[in-house]
């Protein structure tokens, strides 16, 4: 292979790279990186379920935050007004101390969607990392296999049961 030939090869491997790059950064939509999780139940059973799972498991409950250190304030799962989209939930994570950011949407008649979206270390709100952007490869699948294992397998078995 002529070096001529590696260069224009080069080149064109570095254009496709910051192509990628480029649309990475303009991913469309508000939750663009969260992990999505279909579910064969309409949204209110599954919010029902999700209500009953942290009524039952007081440990799911996100306790008082705060907002840079000051004040204490209630995270409260829901539609933060008539016109959201999703019904958003929060979950705690004692032992690893993390806020679990989640929400649900229809997304057929008796489906819906699940996601995954991000988590806040500690109980002071504003240290928020995006599932599937801010961690790397193997940190990201454990935290996700930690998520299935301890919210959305029950989850599935709370709606399997009902």
């Amino acid at each position: 292979m002529s070096r001529k030939s590696l260069i224009i090869i080069l080149i064109v491997l570095c254009v496709l790279f910051l192509l990628y790059k480029l649309a990475y950064m303009f991913s469309p939509g508000s939750y663009p990186f969260a992990e999505h999780y279909e579910l064969n139940y309409p949204e209110h059973k599954v919010i029902d379920v999700i209500n009953k799972l942290k009524t039952s498991d007081k440990e799911l409950i996100v306790p008082k935050v705060t907002i840079n250190g000051n004040g204490q304030f209630d995270l409260n799962d829901g539609k933060n007004n008539k016109t959201d989209y999703w019904h958003k939930f929060y979950f705690y994570d004692k032992n690893k101390e993390q806020i679990i950011l989640t929400w649900t949407r229809p997304s057929g008649k008796n489906t819906t969607t699940f996601a995954f979206v991000s988590i806040n270390n500690g109980l002071d709100i504003g240290n928020w990392k995006r599932i599937n952007d801010d961690f790397g490869y193997f940190e990201n699948k454990k935290i996700k296999e930690n998520f299935e294992e301890t919210i959305l397998k029950r989850v599935k078995e709370n709606l399997e049961n009902k």
